[in-house]
């Protein structure tokens, strides 16, 4: 008893600690042999031409539109002689050299999370190599899934430095949380701008055949093609990608073509712009040059739709070089000069493709605000919106019907509200730079935790990163009065959004983890917890992984009966793109075998979504059955050096019967507490019934498995707790609002959890609480 009690006192852990841990274990065992289980799954050859293909329409169309806009936006005004456009043609060469190129193709490109891209996908890489997930529902189990890919530092290693300098201070954590929040903002913001700039753009050129046509008309036609657009998203990228791909591969041959001929029939002299010379003699001009900046930085827009491709870049530089041959020639024609610059018998076939070309390439900003969307309501940072998977072949093909109606409504609002193409591009180029340098500043600690680069290359690759970039942050800063304001306040309102969503899911998890039930409690109650224990199966759904959620007591103590079999289902989404489906359930057992009380945790990643009732109940269920059956094959063979674990994992895989018992196998069962006697009998059998003691252990693995199959057969119902958070009186007024006003909105117009899970309403049954934080 000393040594007990030292010990306790050492570790400051007591008796009770020593009960949870004992009746409620963790699940490592079981995480590990699912790991063992997994297999990649790779695709053939063809599906991957097939992919590369699609790619070319969903990602690649915001690269090659640019064209269309940029030398207006460079110069609004006059153009003072041919060395000006040569300056600026130069600036652009360099600009698509720096930044998608070597930036984006040889460095950004390597941190991606297993081919996902974006600032969430980033912060996913983050929070595995370090703990800066502001809601701590991360296990040592999870590192045992396939797809959780992280490294060891040495303990003296600048990389464990930086990762106790993160994990030090909440602070930290939140700074990191909320520069990934307005990144995504930002990007949200691009979504909503691109369609706009690049339909508008392409529609313009009816001016150029019909001069007196109101700018009114073009706005209308624009609008008129992006609710078209947008009606189209339900069918999914992949069937419309098969549209959009040979699209892009027909503009991109037509501006390669056009760029050269131009080239050759106006003037050969912009060929000098490959001369870095011309950069220095353009900003040698002034002020006039510094703030053209802004237009000349639309020509890189797209990068952030996905990181870029080697083939974007020979193409654009002959198109641009080509408009800039014509410009020299015709300085007055800088407005709509990519349509100017056509022979008159192909502008009207131009004109086509090009408007085809913008549909695509709002298509891929489109895309990328699904994604992003998904990856945040994952992590708890977005209000649960209804996320469709449009593939049954490719994980992450999404739409988002929510969504995308905001998206149109804004598209509509800035096409129609603007009708300028300068003020649009103003505030589109302030939306792309913001987005860049929150991926500069996010690629520091991936160099440093996830790549392990020495510091000095780290701050080669941060200094050569701002020198470029900061220069068209100040150019567009100084626009922020002409259009620029427009992403600012895009961003500002979906940071609120997204940070109060967040801070109200991190209260409820907090009120989850300090409120959890005893375990003491739990078998003060007996095996029938205090209750009648009636034929069926009931689900409980909390956040915690662990523990007995406060909502159990609540339910217990108001309703005079229970089911015969609970199972705590915690649905948790990690920082990982996807969980694969064998490693999905982990499952085990809560106090002592007469309690049939299992947990489940259902993990997801960020591009997983949860299926239909019936596969999730289906999977689950199959689970609990494989459990049933390893635990007691582990416990046959506990004594035995004979058998490793690991061989029973493959003996439990490849005999679906143990004992002559299937796990569809109907049986006639009763079941006893020691407070009641419930008769449960299947629907396929009648007469007398084998009489089961709650208070018991079974005599085989088959009792227990008939027993299990006969609770399903009773019914499952699905107990979600409604949980409902409020503010104390005593707190600020920034708070109550946030609180009582704000988050409760948020909870009142979201899809309810039962949607989300796809539980069928008869089956349902919710258990409300209110809590003060």
């Amino acid at each position: 008893m000393e040594t007990t009690s030292s010990t306790n006192e050492h570790t400051g852990r007591g008796t009770m600690w020593e009960l949870e841990r004992n009746l409620d274990q963790p699940m490592d065992a079981e995480a590990g042999r699912l790991r063992n289980m997994y297999r990649e799954k790779t695709y053939p050859t063809l599906v991957l031409l097939q992919l590369a293909f699609q790619s070319l329409g969903v990602v690649f169309g915001d690269l090659g539109t640019s064209p269309l806009y940029v030398f207006y936006n460079i110069f609004p005004r006059e153009i003072e002689d041919t060395e000006q456009v040569i300056g600026a043609l130069s600036l652009i060469i360099y600009s698509l050299t720096l930044i998608p190129l070597v930036k984006y193709v040889f460095i950004v490109l390597r941190a991606n999370d297993n081919g996902q891209g974006g600032t969430f996908a980033l912060y996913s890489l983050l929070c595995r190599h370090a703990k800066i997930n502001t809601i701590p529902n991360q296990h040592r189990t999870d590192e045992d899934l396939t797809t959780y890919s992280r490294h060891i530092y040495d303990e003296k290693s600048l990389a464990a430095k930086i990762k106790r300098w993160l994990e030090g201070h909440q602070f930290r954590k939140n700074a990191i949380l909320i520069l990934v929040l307005f990144g995504t903002c930002m990007a949200v913001g691009d979504g909503i701008l691109t369609p706009a700039i690049s339909v508008l753009s392409a529609t313009g050129g009816i001016q150029v055949e019909e001069p007196k046509m109101r700018n009114d008309v073009v706005v209308i036609v624009s609008v008129v093609i992006l609710i078209g657009l947008f009606s189209m998203q339900h069918f999914g990228t992949d069937k419309v990608s098969w549209l959009f791909a040979p699209i892009v591969f027909v503009w991109y041959i037509l501006i390669g073509i056009l760029g050269a001929v131009n080239i050759s029939k106006y003037d050969q002299s912009v060929l000098k712009a490959f001369n870095p010379i011309y950069v220095y003699r353009y900003f040698k001009r002034g002020k006039t040059s510094w703030a053209s900046l802004g237009g000349i930085m639309l020509s890189i827009t797209g990068t952030e739709a996905l990181f870029a491709d080697l083939s974007y870049f020979p193409v654009q530089a002959i198109q641009y070089t080509g408009q800039a041959a014509y410009i020299a020639q015709n300085r007055s024609s800088v407005v709509h000069a990519f349509y100017y610059s056509l022979p008159d018998s192909v502008r009207w076939p131009s004109f086509i493709v090009a408007t085809a070309a913008a549909v695509v390439a709002s298509q891929a900003t489109i895309s990328m605000t699904y994604s992003i969307i998904k990856q945040a309501l994952a992590l708890g940072c977005f209000p649960r919106v209804r996320i469709i998977h449009t593939s049954k072949k490719y994980l992450g093909q999404i739409y988002s019907p929510d969504i995308n109606w905001i998206l149109l409504i804004f598209c509509i609002a800035v096409t129609a509200g603007f009708k300028n193409q300068s003020q649009i591009a103003n505030a589109y180029g302030t939306a792309v730079i913001m987005v860049m340098l929150v991926t500069t500043f996010l690629m520091v600690p991936i160099m440093l935790l996830v790549w392990r680069s020495h510091w000095s290359l780290v701050v080669l690759f941060t200094a050569l990163s701002l020198v470029v970039e900061i220069p068209y942050f100040s150019a567009v800063v100084r626009k922020i009065d002409q259009g620029g304001w427009v992403p600012l306040v895009f961003a500002v309102a979906f940071l609120i959004i997204m940070y109060i969503w967040h801070y109200g899911t991190l209260k409820r998890y907090e009120f989850e983890m300090h409120s959890k039930v005893s375990m003491a409690w739990i078998l003060g109650l007996g095996p029938s917890l205090g209750l009648v224990r009636v034929p069926g199966m009931g689900l409980v759904y909390t956040e915690l992984a662990s523990g007995v959620p406060h909502i159990f007591s609540h339910f217990i103590t108001n309703l005079p009966a229970i089911h015969s079999t609970l199972v705590f289902v915690c649905v948790k989404y990690l920082p990982v793109y996807t969980v694969p489906p064998d490693e999905r359930f982990l499952v085990k057992r809560i106090g002592p075998k007469n309690f049939h009380m299992f947990r489940c945790v259902a993990r997801y990643g960020y591009k997983d979504i949860h299926k239909k009732d019936d596969d999730f109940e289906q999977m689950l269920f199959n689970s609990l059955m494989l459990f049933v059956r390893l635990e007691s094959m582990m416990e046959e063979y506990t004594d035995s050096d004979e058998y490793s674990t690991r061989e029973l994992n493959q003996a439990g895989n490849a005999n679906p019967r143990i004992n002559g018992i299937n796990a569809s196998s109907n049986m006639d069962l009763s079941y006893t507490s020691h407070d009641s006697i419930i008769q449960v009998q299947s629907p396929n059998h009648t007469g007398n019934s084998q009489a089961m003691s709650s208070g018991q252990t079974y005599q085989t693995v088959g009792d227990e498995i008939a027993f299990l199959n006969a609770c399903r057969e009773a019914g499952v119902v699905h107990i979600l707790g409604n949980t409902i958070i409020r503010a104390r009186r005593d707190s600020g007024f920034l708070k109550k609002f946030a609180i009582n006003y704000m988050y409760a909105f948020l909870r009142k117009i979201c899809r309810e959890n039962s949607v989300i899970f796809n539980v069928p309403h008869e089956s349902l049954l919710n258990v409300g609480q209110v809590f003060y934080v």
